[in-house]
């Protein structure tokens, strides 16, 4: 017990005592849920774990009831063993993991993980007259993250983040408030706080410079989710299993997008893939914006139905196109126009929301005079499903796009069914893409769907919602700002941010910066070139240089796709990001706590995007304790180092780590020819890795829920070199629900520095291929998955 006092002792003496001094500690107790419940003379605070690493405290004020709904929270709370221990001035509440500490007076709760201090909370719970507030103490040395989709550089202390969803047109590398504003701060020190309510308010990320971080809200929960870990992907995992795990997209989701602000027509769609087709580059899916129900950008928002004049017949064309392997996408939007031919429908079956009279709320904006569909009504959410299930996905359409989900605007004295506009405005587009998903799990549940939506919160991924980074400006500071952007929503648990490729707003022609931004989307989560029509956003349509650059870079992605699709099942499974920052390498190193500009792409590929014009070195930092291998070269890099690397035209400085094993596709126009069996499989070789292993997932890529359903196989290959011999063993697990595949794959290994003596298979001498240039040998293997695979190779 003595012991047990001195790490208290220590652990309050780090952050000191700012609390609240008319908090009065009166009495505390366990109860029969295992949630610590303490009175105090203002209230009282519920301290519950959900795990060892996960623990939650709420602060309900004596005139306040306990609000017991989350936005977020999807998981339900352990067993976990607790202990409390109460002393004549602290109580100690702990886990094997995170440890609470109560002093009694003056009042303070501190938090540690494994004998570390976290944080405390400074004055707790305190109300102004403009905000209600949570504040906590900080350490002089901590780099914070999060707040959701911000342009600030990495480090995001010192701000005040305003949370509140709102689209920034033409931003560029400095924006303080965009679409999704997220109330989740992460720390150098391996810790987040999630702020577990929707109404609007802000993050106080030490902006007074005085180690305090506040959480400022209009009303709603006092609650708060403490998460730490023993590694970064520990936290993003426990954060997923708390507020819910992406839904694994559908395969076709990871090709190319032809998309633009607009198609005017059904000849122009059309016209548009003809020319992917003719010109022999990769495409996936058609994007449709909002010509599709109106020949106007003003006064036909809230249509919903396909304008027939421009395609008189829709069904046909979207028929017509899947023929070709392409799918079809359309744009939505939760307002509808005073002008619109759903209007009256819309007032008669009340899915408006209201104004404070019980009318529909009605308001200028730059598409006209509007209502807003209230999600929150029953009425409202049937009434909108309806649309999407009979007159969009009833016709072939494969995608939703909700875009202004803010919503864009969303007058504070509007109301919803379960509160103001306030109060919802934030958790607005997480319901929408919810309701979506929702109506595809009760009508179409053969269907992955696909959910691209502008604006959402804090566990929106649950909902399959893909977001991206808004309005950006069509500039190369508006491609600098967007690494960061999805490094920070990964770590939040929104993996498939990503860019409107070559930029959005502006019409600046610039096909270096185009071929850039495009070369960068090859290791980011969803590859859709979208654009202002001024200038083409499609490759078919750019310079030929610029095209012959673009198609390479699509190729490439296509590629990828098997080690790709490996990445949707790991975050889905494990809440792994698709794009990591390198402190999740190396988490104590400090020059690498705000460093955006090379980034891992999984777990294998190391990418530096070229950021600024004409650019002819890029400084790229090699993670330790690694090798790393150029991908386009072979040239071999030690870790723990920065080195200048020459740009080349055609690609970007891209790496991978030795001991990989990456499967790779063979060519193909869509994903639709995607063949798992047929494949090349590329192992990195170096004497300093002497053991390697790596597993790749994979299912029809249309199943709903198909590893649940047994409906997978995951290929583990493993490496084990010993000097004289290099050994490979290949072996499969395969669902209870599938069958065993025969493959046919090209292996390579690389960095073989001499011919080898002999290759063995199944202790079988087999013929190979070794190039002395590249120093790589090639062989082709017949492998049936219900066997395992022993190869050596004799050096």
């Amino acid at each position: 017990m003595k012991l047990r006092l001195v790490v208290l002792a220590l652990f309050v003496c780090v952050f000191g005592f700012t609390q609240n001094e008319n908090r009065v500690f009166k009495s505390a107790k366990v109860n029969q849920n295992e949630v610590l419940e303490i009175t105090v003379s203002d209230g009282t605070y519920y301290v519950q774990f959900y795990t060892p690493k996960i623990v939650e405290t709420t602060f309900v004020p004596l005139s306040e009831t306990k609000i017991k709904s989350s936005h977020a929270v999807v998981m339900n709370p352990e067993r976990v063993k607790v202990a409390l221990e109460e002393f004549e001035n602290k109580l100690s509440f702990s886990s094997k993991g995170i440890h609470v500490a109560i002093q009694k007076a003056p009042f303070q709760i501190s938090y540690q993980y494994e004998g570390k201090p976290l944080l405390s909370e400074e004055e707790g719970y305190v109300k102004t007259d403009e905000f209600e507030t949570l504040a906590f103490n900080l350490t002089d040395d901590e780099v914070l993250y999060g707040g959701g989709a911000r342009a600030l550089g990495m480090n995001r202390r010192g701000y005040r983040l305003q949370l509140y969803n709102r689209a920034h047109y033409g931003y560029e590398d400095h924006s303080e408030l965009m679409n999704f504003t997220l109330p989740i701060v992460m720390s150098s020190k391996r810790y987040m706080v999630h702020f577990d309510n929707a109404p609007i308010g802000y993050l106080d990320l030490d902006s007074h410079d005085n180690n305090t971080l506040t959480y400022e809200t209009i009303s709603g929960r006092k609650t708060y989710q403490i998460i730490a870990g023993d590694s970064w992907y520990d936290i993003t995992s426990s954060y997923t299993n708390l507020t819910g795990k992406q839904p694994m997209l559908p395969r076709w989701a990871l090709g190319n997008f032809s998309s633009r602000f607009g198609y005017h027509s059904q000849k122009e769609t059309e016209m548009t893939i003809h020319k992917f087709r003719k010109e022999k580059i990769p495409v996936d899916a058609i994007i449709l914006d909002l010509y599709w129900f109106g020949k106007d950008v003003q006064g036909t928002m809230g249509n919903l139905e396909v304008y027939k004049d421009s395609f008189p017949d829709f069904v046909g064309m979207v028929r017509k196109l899947k023929r070709n392997n392409v799918k079809t996408v359309v744009i939505t939007e939760p307002f509808v126009l005073t002008t619109s031919k759903r209007w009256d429908d819309a007032v008669a079956k009340e899915v408006l929301a209201k104004d404070s009279l019980g009318n529909p709320y009605t308001y200028d904006f730059f598409f006209g005079n509007t209502g807003l569909i209230d999600i929150y009504k029953p009425e409202g959410e049937k009434w909108f499903w309806n649309i999407y299930r009979d007159a969009i996905i009833s016709k072939g359409v494969e995608g939703i796009w909700g875009d202004l989900g803010e919503p864009e605007v969303h007058p504070s004295d509007l109301l919803h069914a379960t509160g103001t506009a306030d109060e919802v405005h934030n958790i607005y587009g997480s319901d929408w893409a919810r309701l979506v998903l929702e109506g595809y799990q009760r009508d179409f549940p053969e269907k992955r769907p696909f959910i691209l939506m502008r604006a959402g919160y804090s566990g929106a991924q649950r909902y399959g919602l893909v977001p991206w980074s808004g309005d950006v400006n069509r500039t190369w500071g508006g491609l600098q700002s967007q690494p960061e952007i999805a490094l920070q929503m990964s770590m939040q648990g929104l993996a498939y941010m990503h860019s409107d490729l070559g930029g959005f707003a502006g019409a600046n022609l610039d096909d270096e910066l185009y071929t850039r931004w495009l070369q960068y989307g090859v290791f980011q989560p969803i590859y859709r070139p979208h654009a202002q029509e001024e200038v083409a956003s499609e490759p078919v349509f750019r310079s030929n240089s610029a095209k012959a650059l673009a198609k390479e870079a699509i190729e490439l992605r296509y590629k990828l796709l098997p080690y790709n699709y490996n990445l949707v099942y790991e975050n889905n499974q494990f809440g792994k990001p698709l794009m990591r920052p390198l402190f999740f390498e190396e988490p104590d190193n400090k020059e690498l706590q705000d460093y955006s500009e090379t980034y891992l792409w999984g777990h294998d590929f190391l990418v530096a995007p070229i950021l600024k014009p004409g650019q002819q070195a890029q400084n790229v930092y090699f993670p330790k304790n690694n090798t790393w291998f150029d991908f386009y070269t072979n040239t071999l890099y030690s870790g723990g180092q920065t080195k200048s690397i020459a740009v080349q035209t055609r690609s970007i400085p891209t790496f991978v780590r030795a001991g990989a094993f990456i499967p790779m596709a063979l060519p193909m126009q869509s994903t639709e020819s995607y063949n798992a069996n047929t494949l090349q499989l590329h192992y990195y070789h170096a004497d300093s890795v002497k053991n390697s292993s790596r597993a790749y997932y994979n299912d029809d890529g249309t199943t709903p829920n198909a590893f649940k359903k047994g409906l997978y196989e995951i290929v583990t290959y493993k490496a084990a070199y010993s000097g004289e011999f290099l050994e490979f063993t290949w072996h499969a697990e395969i669902g209870n629900a599938e069958k065993a595949s025969k493959k046919k794959l090209e292996f390579v290994v690389h960095n073989i520095q001499n011919e080898p003596k002999g290759v063995f298979v199944e202790g079988e001498k087999k013929r190979f291929k070794w190039n002395a240039s590249s120093k790589s040998l090639t062989m082709t293997l017949v492998w049936k998955t219900n066997e395992i695979k022993d190869i050596q190779i004799k050096l």
